[in-house]
């Protein structure tokens, strides 16, 4: 390595976060099992020091990353309910059945991150508190629009459709997704 590429890397202002980012990364691909610090430093290019310095130890980078999908779901939802405010009920129905389906696509890994993070947090109680952000968000950002009731069924029923839709043998269909989300709405079937 050129002594350029050293001193470009030992004052990197971004290497915390590029560390909790790869954390993510890794989570996604290989589950927390496969979360170590050694494979953090190789992926994020940092030395195994690093990432100690910023993370003391293992549980450090499941909490940052935990924070970071909090954080990133909880922008998320805001923006959604903000562009789905004066919208209808049959569009807020259609908006989370793509939500679901999203789960099956392009969100699919953030989703497999969230829920890992969510399901160590079952053992983990000092995780709890930003496990509980992104429902919070939820229902805080959709009470305005659907009611106080119903925002608080949103977040247990959207997670349990994610769930099914990414292990059944064949997920369900929009359809079927869309059926659920109306019922739970207090929409007629269209």
């Amino acid at each position: 390595m050129t002594e350029k590429a050293r001193r470009t890397r030992r004052h990197d202002p971004n290497r915390r976060e590029r560390i909790a980012e790869v954390a993510e990364e890794l989570i996604a691909e290989r589950g927390l099992e496969g979360l170590t610090h050694r494979a953090v430093a190789e992926r994020a290019d940092v030395s195994l020091s690093s990432t100690t310095y910023h993370f003391a130890d293992r549980e450090a980078l499941i909490r940052a990353a935990l924070e970071r999908a909090s954080d990133r779901f909880t922008g998320f939802v805001r923006q959604w309910a903000e562009d789905l405010a004066a919208a209808t009920p049959d569009r807020i129905a259609d908006a989370l059945a793509d939500s679901v389906l999203s789960c099956l696509g392009e969100g699919r890994t953030r989703a497999v991150v969230e829920y890992e993070l969510h399901v160590a947090a079952l053992r983990r109680p000092e995780l709890r508190a930003a496990a509980s952000r992104s429902a919070e968000a939820s229902v805080a950002a959709m009470a305005p629009i659907v009611g106080p009731a119903v925002a608080a069924t949103i977040p247990p029923l959207m997670t349990g459709l994610c769930l099914h839709a990414m292990t059944a043998p064949t997920p369900p269909t929009r359809a079927e997704v869309l059926l659920v989300l109306r019922q739970a709405l207090g929409l007629t079937p269209s």
